[in-house]
């Protein structure tokens, strides 16, 4: 979320598809430390399955706005 809010704030469209790519690499990188929190039981198989399907949403949410603002052609307000 954070990188999201620091991309857009920037003003630049190149600039908020590159921290919306760091969004969703952290995205990825969380549902991988699902695996390993839910291999230590510290979490059930329904918590894992859940989490783990908010976070596929979440990875394919940020990869169309990054696809929509590849395509836009807007290069963001400190262009106007």
């Amino acid at each position: 979320m954070d990188n999201i809010a620091e991309g857009f704030g920037r003003g630049g469209t190149k600039e908020f598809i590159n921290f919306l790519s760091i969004a969703k690499g952290s995205s990825e990188e969380a549902r991988s430390q699902l695996h390993r929190i839910y291999d230590r039981s510290y979490i059930t198989i329904e918590e894992h399955t859940t989490l783990c399907n908010n976070s596929v949403e979440i990875t394919n949410k940020i990869g169309g706005l990054i696809a929509y603002l590849k395509k836009s052609g807007y290069k963001g307000t400190k262009f106007k």
